[in-house]
C-alpha cells in the first residue's frame, strides 16, 4: 500500500512523535509511506531519514502562502500516487479535503488528537480553521482519532460519527524506560540534587496546557516543603513565554523553577523527574504522560481527554483549572512514591500500549477503506 502521511512539520512534539513512530512502523511492514510537510528542517525529520522514510518538503513560506502552497501539493500527491492521504490535525485534514476532488480515487483520512478545546484561548484564525475542519470533515473517508474523549467532542462540533474510531497512540518502551545515569546527568545539568524532588511539565506553551495552574499548585506546594524543585520543558510563542515566565516570577517560583527547552534526548528528560504532572484543560491522549509513565514515573493529571485512563490506578487524577486540587494531588502522590509505584506505573503502559499495537491497528484500518 502507499500511503502518505501529511503535516505541518516534523517539530518535536507529540503528534510529531507519533507520525514518525507510524511511519517507521508502515516502512519496516514493507508498505510504501512518505511524510509530505509544510515546513522543512524539524527536529524530528532526521529519524526518518535514517529509518528510510522519504520526507516530501512543500516550502510553504508563511501563513499567507495559500495559493501556490497547494499547487505545490497538488504536484507532490501526482508525484507520489498514494492510494491513501493520512492528515494530522487542522491545516493538514483541511488540505486533504481540496485535494480529495482532484484525486477521487485516493482515500482521505483525518486524524483527530484533542478534545475539550477552549477556542476563546485563540486568535481568530485558529477559530476560523476549526470551523472550516469541522464542516469540511463529512468529505473524509475515515476519521481516526487518538482517544475516545476526542471523538466524541469532535462529534458534538459535527464531525460524522459514523466515520469516526479510536487508536490509541504507541509509546516506544525500549526507548522511555528507566535510566539511572540518564537522571544524573539530566539533573546534574539542571542543578537538582538527588535528595530534591522534582516535578515537571513536559508540555509546549499554550493556552490549552493551563501551565498557570501548575504553576499556582506548584508554588502552593513550595511554600510547605523545600526539597521540592520545578520544571516545565517545552516551547511556545515569546509574548505567551514572557507572560508564563512573569506570572511564576509573581508567584516567588524564580529560585524553584527551571525553563527547559524542547530537547531530542527526551527519554533522559523523564528520568530526572520524580513526578511528571499534566494540567491540562483539554487533551486527547497524552504523550507526555504516557512517555514519563513508561519511564517509571507516577504522574498526577487532570481529568481531561483520556488522561484518568491512562494513569489508571497508579497516578492521581484532578479536575481541571483547581490549582489547590492539583496541588494535594502532588501531596498525595509523594507519599506513595517509591520502587514499587514506578514498576507499576512502567508495567502500566508496558501492557497496554505499544508501538506495535497502534500500527497494526493503524494498518487494519486503512487497509479495510482501501479495500
Amino acid at each position: 500500500m502507499k500511503i502518505l502521511l501529511l503535516c505541518r512539520s516534523l517539530a518535536v512534539g507529540g503528534t510529531e512523535r507519533q507520525i514518525v513512530v507510524l511511519a517507521k512502523g508502515l516502512h519496516q511492514r514493507g508498505h510504501e509511506v512518505t511524510v509530505m510537510v509544510f515546513y522543512p528542517n524539524g527536529a524530528m525529520e532526521r529519524e526518518l531519514h535514517e529509518s528510510g522514510v522519504p520526507v516530501f518538503n512543500l516550502r510553504k513560506s508563511g501563513r499567507w502562502d495559500l495559493f501556490f502552497f497547494f499547487v505545490r501539493a497538488v504536484r507532490g500527491v501526482w508525484k507520489l500516487k498514494p492510494g491513501v492521504i493520512y492528515g494530522f490535525l487542522g491545516p493538514a485534514n483541511i488540505l486533504t479535503a481540496f485535494l480529495k476532488p482532484i484525486f477521487s480515487k485516493t482515500k482521505v483520512v483525518w486524524g483527530v488528537r484533542a478534545s475539550n478545546v477552549n477556542l476563546d484561548r485563540y486568535s481568530w484564525l485558529m477559530r476560523l480553521v476549526y470551523r472550516i475542519e469541522c464542516w469540511l470533515s463529512r468529505f473524509a473517508d475515515l476519521i481516526i482519532c487518538n482517544s475516545r474523549a476526542g471523538l466524541e467532542y469532535a462529534a458534538l462540533h459535527g464531525f460524522p460519527k459514523w466515520k469516526m474510531t479510536v487508536i490509541p497512540n504507541g509509546i516506544d518502551t525500549e526507548y522511555f524506560k528507566p535510566e539511572a545515569a540518564a537522571r544524573e546527568r539530566i539533573r546534574s545539568e539542571w542543578g537538582v540534587a538527588e535528595s530534591e524532588i522534582l516535578i515537571g511539565l513536559v508540555a509546549r506553551l499554550d493556552p490549552i496546557k493551563d501551565h498557570q495552574t501548575f504553576l499556582r499548585a506548584a508554588a502552593m506546594l513550595i511554600q510547605e516543603r523545600t526539597d521540592v524543585r520545578i520544571v516545565c520543558v517545552g516551547e511556545g510563542a515569546k509574548p505567551y513565554r514572557e507572560e508564563l515566565h512573569r506570572q511564576a516570577s509573581a508567584l516567588g517560583l524564580d529560585e524553584r523553577l527551571i525553563w527547559a527547552e524542547a530537547r531530542s534526548d527526551m527519554p533522559a528528560v523523564y528520568n530526572a523527574l520524580d513526578i511528571a504532572s499534566s494540567s491540562s484543560d483539554g487533551e486527547g491522549f497524552s504523550n507526555a504522560i504516557a512517555e514519563a509513565m513508561a519511564s517509571g514515573v507516577p504522574c498526577v493529571v487532570t481529568n481531561v481527554g483520556d488522561s484518568a485512563s491512562i494513569v489508571d490506578n497508579t497516578g492521581i487524577v484532578v479536575p481541571p483549572a483547581m490549582p489547590n486540587v492539583l496541588c494535594e494531588g502532588f501531596r498525595q502522590i509523594l507519599k506513595r512514591v517509591g520502587p514499587d509505584l514506578r514498576d507499576a506505573t512502567r508495567a502500566s503502559i508496558v501492557s497496554r500500549f505499544t508501538n506495535d499495537v497502534m500500527v497494526a491497528e493503524t494498518l487494519r484500518t486503512l487497509s479495510n477503506i482501501n479495500k
